[in-house]
This record gives C-alpha cells, structure tokens and sequence, in this order.
C-alpha cells in the first residue's frame, strides 16, 4: 500500500480524533445508576439485567483482540494512515476496556467473560477473531499486511457493531447502552474509514 499525500494524513489524523471522541465511554458510571424519566420499574430496582453484564464481558474480550491486533498494526503497516487509525484504536479501546472492567467490579461481575463458547450461544457467540488469527496477521509479510490488516480488523469491528447494536435494544443498564450506542458509532466510521483507505480514496 503506497504512502499518501500529507493532507489526507491530515484528514485521516481529523477523523481518528472524531472516532477517539465518539468511543469515549461516560466518564462516572455507577452500578445502580438512577434511571432517567420514562425507565422501567426493574431499572429502578436492579438498573442492569444478564444482557448488560455478557455485552461488557464479552466487549472486554473483543476489545483486547483488537488492541492486539491494532499494535500490531502501528508497528507493522506501511501506510501513515493506517498507523494513525491504529494508534487511536489502541487508546480508546484501553480506555473502554478500563471503563467496562470498573463497571463489571462493581456489579460483582467476572470482568471478562468465559472462553466456552457454549456458554454465550444465546449472545451471539464469543468474538469472530481467533488468536490464530492474531498470531498469522502478526507473521504477515511487510508488504502484505495493510492490506491483510485491514479485512481481518474491518471484520472484527463489524462484529462489535452488532454485538452493540444487540445490547441497545436487549439491555437494561443506561451506562451499558451509552457505551453501545458510542461503540456502535465509532466503529461505523472507522469501518468507513478502512473501507476508504483500503479503496485508495483518502
């Protein structure tokens, strides 16, 4: 993948601060938040149901993958903008990660969730990402890895759309579904983002 012209690092350096923003998690949860006018009665007894507990513990997973796959990628991409994308992935997603591990401590939780994919059949499955998927984009040649990288993480964050998407409509906690509704946009536009680099149009 061939290098850029300056002003689209800029432009790239422009939207990864947006998506760093968008992802950014509420700053003060609690794990019994007051719920807003029009909450039901079980958020104002418990303010989380099982959704919001396996959507965090299972984001922690998802997440940590790609945070090892975006390292990888700020060491090994070719592309100036591909790095700047992989940089901010690894920020927001650390600080998430931290975010929803507090949480799920609070609530009295496991902060991660189990690697029996029997057990999550009802939640979509664990994420799509294998570790031996991780370790082979880590061994991927210099001059192919752009474009590896971005197919195999273009996939990955697909996959936490969706599973965002679910905990927006099947959760209860308020924290939980700001946090989705924040994933769910930010890694839209860095899809659209990868879309666009991988097409040779930013």
């Amino acid at each position: 993948m061939t290098r850029r012209p300056a002003a689209a690092l800029l432009a790239v350096t422009a939207l990864t601060a947006l998506l760093t923003a968008c992802g950014t998690a509420p700053a003060t949860p609690s794990a019994d938040p007051t719920p807003a006018g029009g909450a039901t009665a079980a958020a104002n007894t418990g303010g989380r149901n099982d959704h919001d507990v396996m959507f965090l513990q299972m984001m922690v997973n998802h997440h940590e993958q790609g945070v090892q796959m975006a390292e990888i990628a700020t060491e090994k991409a070719t592309s100036d903008e591909l790095k700047t994308l992989a940089s901010a992935v690894v920020a927001t997603q650390k600080d998430e990660i931290a975010t929803m591990k507090s949480w799920l401590t609070a609530w009295g939780e496991a902060d991660r969730a189990d690697t029996d994919v029997n057990l999550h059949a009802d939640h979509g499955g664990l994420p799509a990402t294998t570790p031996e998927e991780i370790e082979s984009l880590r061994d991927t040649p210099t001059a192919d890895f752009d474009g590896t990288f971005l197919a195999l993480f273009t996939g990955h964050q697909h996959n936490a759309v969706e599973m965002a998407k679910t905990e927006t409509t099947e959760g209860e906690n308020p924290d939980a579904k700001a946090l989705a509704k924040s994933i769910d946009d930010s890694r839209t536009a860095q899809i659209q983002l990868m879309l666009k680099i991988s097409a040779g149009t930013i």
